[in-house]
């Protein structure tokens, strides 16, 4: 696999982590105590700060994008020991693992073909 693919992993991880997120915290379990926008606020825009170098492909960008990732690694696992539902944190796993190595092997291969 060349860095493209893997780029499109990490890209695909990217969109399903965000979208799991917002449709998570609005629509399949809102949160009682807090305001919708305060707890989106906190789990989304981590995810923000670098997208736009993500999209250009930046490979600071993407290195980053994958240390964003792993609290969201963290908070799925827990989530996952400690709900009944595991199909949330399942996939909230999952798409921080897809966007983790996928950052993690674009960068890597990047430089390689980069020198």
């Amino acid at each position: 696999m060349n860095a493209r693919h893997y780029y499109a992993i990490a890209l695909s991880g990217y969109i399903g982590l965000f979208t799991l997120l917002m449709l998570w915290n609005t629509l399949i379990s809102p949160p009682e105590k807090l305001p919708v926008a305060f707890l989106l606020i906190i789990t989304v825009s981590p995810l923000l700060f670098v997208f736009r170098g993500f999209l250009k492909g930046n490979l600071k960008s993407c290195s980053w994008m994958a240390y964003l990732s792993m609290p969201y690694f963290i908070h799925g696992s827990i989530e996952a020991y400690a709900r009944a539902d595991k199909l949330l944190p399942a996939l909230e796993v999952l798409f921080s693992l897809m966007l983790f190595f996928g950052c993690t092997l674009f960068v890597r291969h990047s430089g390689r073909s980069r020198k």
